[in-house]
């Protein structure tokens, strides 16, 4: 007999027979009234729990990750605001349960049902998971809780004080609002929480606003692996500027009591507090785990035997508030009652064909106030004398820099954040003067943590701000990539396009930076943001490119809400020359700001038929240092730059080759997983001319005299372009 049977069972019996387990008399502020609906709450999520399960036997219901145990988050749910935005541990069916009691006009017993059967009638995801959350209670989806969605919950309540300061078009979120977050025991122990808990720390110990609550519901067990008891006490009750709060769970009086002071700390101080709140875990991890596989049944039994719906049937008997009989009928109607729903829930449509799952890959436009861009009075006093040299040739990271500039001043929403950005200005330069220009509320200098940089920015999308974080190095990111894929990219996807993170991720990266690099310095890999649904990853190759592109991105993540990476050539930032020393062939007047590369636009130089060059970065550049040598044998070319290397625009790459007779794709990335391999395939399938690919080869990069050598060059494009087009002997 499965686990959840005989709870059930138990439940019912000593019920019945007043065999109820010992503990406190009910105390605290927990009205009479409220005290029965957190356990009517916690009633509907036990029956969702045992529901799923029986629907999964029966091919209906797909997945079985309950609540069971952690009842007692109701309770915290009543002790907060239902516009304090959550992100919740995939146990606490019950919080969402109780704050849709605080909303009017929710039907949660219908909708999460309607998950659970993963229908496309489901409000929150569409059918495409079963997912806590909802757009009207602020609680945004997550579809894996290990510790992920942390860092962006730093983020959210960051965003909370700087809205306050300056408060974005879209923000969602009140000023007295605070953010929650919650996680079990186990996943308290992954580095990504690791780091939230220390950005949190680290921040409020400055004085920063932070209203953030965390919230460890501690069960005691991940699975297989236990936590050693007074663990969680031991690690958090005592870290600077995180305030410990602790409270058992399964007693709803003491959870409210202890819950409602935590948020009261946080709403009215702006700090973190770690509530710690004991829980237990009924049935196993899942439907098809068995607990009694890995841990004694004497020690489930003893579980069991501590159900917080027996504990709060005692204390409601002990407040006056019910009779045990009261609450008897209370678990069997609402038995009754969800399984009834279900019955027709399972009826309700699911999606069917690849159009239906990906149709929220790519999140809706928004509308936003319209903006001319900034007047020459309010540019002249921010750019100072660097107007001057705006008509004068710039390298690339110059003209970033006075793009960033006119974007800062046209949509005041734009954060930036990352390592060095603000006081020192960037490795590069790039973002010098921008905080003296805009302060260090919007250009915010970060903790050494990706993580902690890119789930900043998440958080503050989430509540109308446009972000521009940076990762300083393209090989840094991975130490990070999952808030990207993991988080970022599948928020709406997840939601229904209901929840987004417009933002432009800004890396510095590729290959060819000469003195200073190796391997994590210098990284020419992009695969893994070319594998992320809904990216789009974005590649100049001269400054007045990147001036015009990074507009685009900032139009895509502000109107389309959209997930934008804008990787910058490192080795092209100081570029001046092309062939000859000191010709400045390389360098590019800044644009005016009218001036946009739209999405999907590729770049054609010359009309030449024999051949045309395909690259992208760092490869344009040495393609027109071979372009003399090219032509001088004979070979009219082309040179395509790519510029939008995820989703690649292949309609216009059809176009920009039309009528040549071959194709050359140099690829600064590497040979296996490298962009060479789709444009093959697109060219292959699209036209009929004579393909090759020059690439990178599978190789990290080294440092010193041999920084170029695994890379393509201008003699190896030289060769391979005579080699594939001919040429006069």
């Amino acid at each position: 007999m499965g686990r959840s049977v005989i709870v059930h069972e138990n439940f019912l019996r000593r019920v019945a027979a007043g065999d109820l387990p010992e503990g406190r008399a009910p105390a605290g502020p927990l009205s009479r009234e409220a005290a029965v609906s957190l356990y009517r709450s916690g009633c509907l999520s036990r029956h969702l729990d045992r529901t799923s399960r029986a629907m999964q036997a029966a091919g209906t219901g797909f997945y079985t990750i309950g609540s069971s145990g952690h009842e007692g988050m109701a309770a915290v749910a009543a002790a907060l605001r239902p516009t304090d935005i959550a992100f919740l541990h995939y146990r606490d069916a019950a919080f969402q349960i109780q704050r849709a009691e605080q909303v009017p006009g929710q039907t949660i017993l219908w909708d999460m049902l309607l998950s659970f059967a993963s229908s496309t009638e489901d409000p929150i995801s569409g059918g495409r998971h079963k997912v806590l959350g909802s757009k009207a209670l602020f609680i945004p989806p997550q579809t894996s809780t290990i510790a992920s969605h942390l860092p962006k919950a730093v983020g959210a309540a960051y965003s909370i004080g700087a809205a306050r300061r300056q408060r974005p078009e879209h923000a969602i979120l009140p000023d007295d609002a605070i953010a929650f977050c919650s996680f079990g025991d186990a996943s308290a122990n992954h580095s990504t929480a690791q780091g939230a808990f220390n950005a949190a720390q680290w921040t409020s110990y400055q004085s920063v606003p932070l209203p953030l609550l965390f919230c460890c519901e501690d069960n005691g067990i991940g699975i297989s692996t236990k936590t050693p008891k007074g663990w969680i006490a031991a690690t958090f009750s005592a870290r600077p500027g995180l305030k410990y709060f602790a409270c058992d769970g399964l007693d709803i009086f003491d959870t409210y009591a202890t819950a409602l002071a935590a948020a009261d700390y946080v709403r009215t101080r702006r700090k973190p507090a770690f509530l710690h709140i004991r829980t237990i875990r009924l049935y196993g991890h899942a439907g098809a785990d068995m607990p009694t596989t890995y841990m004694p049944k004497a020690e489930v039994e003893a579980e069991e035997a501590q159900d917080p719906l027996l504990h709060s049937v005692r204390l409601l008997q002990e407040a006056g508030a019910l009779s045990g009989a009261g609450a008897l009928a209370i678990y069997e109607e609402t038995a009754a009652r969800v399984s009834r729903v279900a019955t027709e829930a399972v009826t309700r449509p699911r999606l069917k064909d690849a159009q239906g799952v990906m149709a929220s890959l790519i999140p809706p436009a928004r509308p936003c106030r319209p903006t001319n861009g900034p007047g020459p009075e309010a540019r002249a006093s921010v750019f100072g004398s660097d107007l001057k040299q705006a008509a004068e040739p710039q390298i690339m990271s110059k003209l970033i820099n006075m793009a960033l500039t006119d974007l800062m001043l046209a949509h005041p929403e734009i954060v930036m954040m990352g390592e060095d950005v603000g006081r020192k200005g960037g490795v590069y330069g790039v973002t010098q003067k921008l905080q003296s220009r805009f302060g260090p509320d919007r250009m915010i200098d970060t903790l050494l943590d990706e993580q902690s940089i890119l789930g900043l920015a998440i958080g503050m999308a989430q509540n109308g701000f446009v972000p521009m974080p940076e990762i300083q190095f393209l090989a840094y990111l991975h130490n990070a990539e999952d808030q990207i894929r993991g988080e970022a990219a599948t928020l709406p996807f997840f939601s229904n396009g209901q929840f987004t993170n417009p933002m432009v991720l800004r890396i510095a990266g590729l290959g060819y930076q000469k003195g200073f690099g190796g391997h994590f310095h210098n990284d020419n890999s992009v695969a893994v943001l070319r594998d992320i649904p809904g990216l789009i990853l974005a590649v100049p190759s001269n400054g007045a490119d990147a001036a015009r592109m990074l507009r685009e991105c900032v139009r895509l993540a502000r109107e389309e809400q959209r997930l934008v990476t804008f990787l910058e050539p490192i080795a092209l930032y100081p570029m001046r020359d092309l062939h000859d020393d000191k010709d400045g062939l390389w360098m590019r007047p800044y644009p005016d700001p009218s001036e946009v590369i739209r999405f999907g636009e590729v770049g054609i130089d010359g009309a030449g038929t024999d051949l045309a060059i395909v690259t992208f970065g760092n490869g344009v550049y040495l393609s027109h240092k071979a372009r003399r040598a090219i032509e001088a044998a004979g070979i009219r070319v082309r040179i395509i730059d790519t510029r939008w290397l995820s989703p690649l625009p292949k309609e216009a790459l059809t176009a920009a080759v039309a009528g040549c007779e071959h194709i050359l794709i140099v690829d600064e990335t590497r040979h296996s997983g490298g962009v060479a391999e789709a444009l093959m395939a697109h060219f292959h399938e699209t036209s009929g001319a004579k393909l090759a690919r020059l690439t990178a080869e599978d190789s990290f990069i080294a440092t010193g005299p041999a920084y170029a050598v695994t890379m393509p060059s201008a003699d190896s494009i030289t060769t391979a372009a005579i080699a594939l087009a001919g040429g006069r002997s």
